[in-house]
This record gives C-alpha cells, sequence and structure tokens, in this order.
C-alpha cells in the first residue's frame, strides 16, 4: 500500500526543483563568471543561498512507483527490489524472466 503523503511530498518536491532550476542555474552561472564583478558575483551567491534547501536537485531521491520505498530502488523499472521481484514473477514486467544457469 503505498504511503499517499510521500507520494504528494515527493511530488512536489520534484515540481519545485523543475520550476526553479532555470533561475538556480542562472545565479549558479552568475557566480562562477570571472568576467564579472565581484560585488555582482556576491549578490548572486547570496540571492543562491536564499533558496529553500529542498529546492536542490541533490535533495530528490528516487522512489518506487508503486510502494514508495526509497531504498532498494531498481532505475530501470522504477520499482523497488520487492516490487520488481513480485511483477516479474507475476510476468507483469516484459523482457523479465527468472534467471537460469
Amino acid at each position: 500500500m503505498p504511503n499517499v503523503a510521500i507520494q504528494i511530498r515527493d511530488r512536489m518536491a520534484r515540481f519545485l526543483v523543475a520550476h526553479n532550476e532555470p533561475q538556480r542555474q542562472a545565479l549558479k552561472l552568475v557566480t562562477r563568471d570571472r568576467a564579472l564583478p565581484l560585488t555582482v558575483r556576491i549578490k548572486a551567491q547570496l540571492a543562491l543561498q536564499q533558496f529553500p534547501r529542498h529546492m536542490r536537485p541533490v535533495a530528490i531521491h528516487s522512489r518506487c512507483t508503486e510502494s514508495s520505498k526509497s531504498r532498494g530502488f531498481i532505475s530501470e523499472f522504477k520499482l523497488s527490489k520487492i516490487m520488481f521481484r513480485e511483477k516479474a514473477l507475476a510476468g507483469e514486467l516484459p523482457g523479465v524472466r527468472k534467471a537460469t544457469w
């Protein structure tokens, strides 16, 4: 049973990161440009620091689309290892078979 609150929080965080990413990239570009005056670069750095911490792209965690678990995540299928095993054994994942050798 997926936790709905976790899914909503994850979607909101992803939306905020995507919405503010162009502005973040512009400020980062200004802070790294050595051709600009130091005062302009410092102002850009201060503006960048005013962004909330949860709006960083690094703060986004991969989550299972079925169970909202963040650990044991298989990125190719966007599933946790538990859900991957259940779906693979049920034959719901195309091209996935139990290994035999």
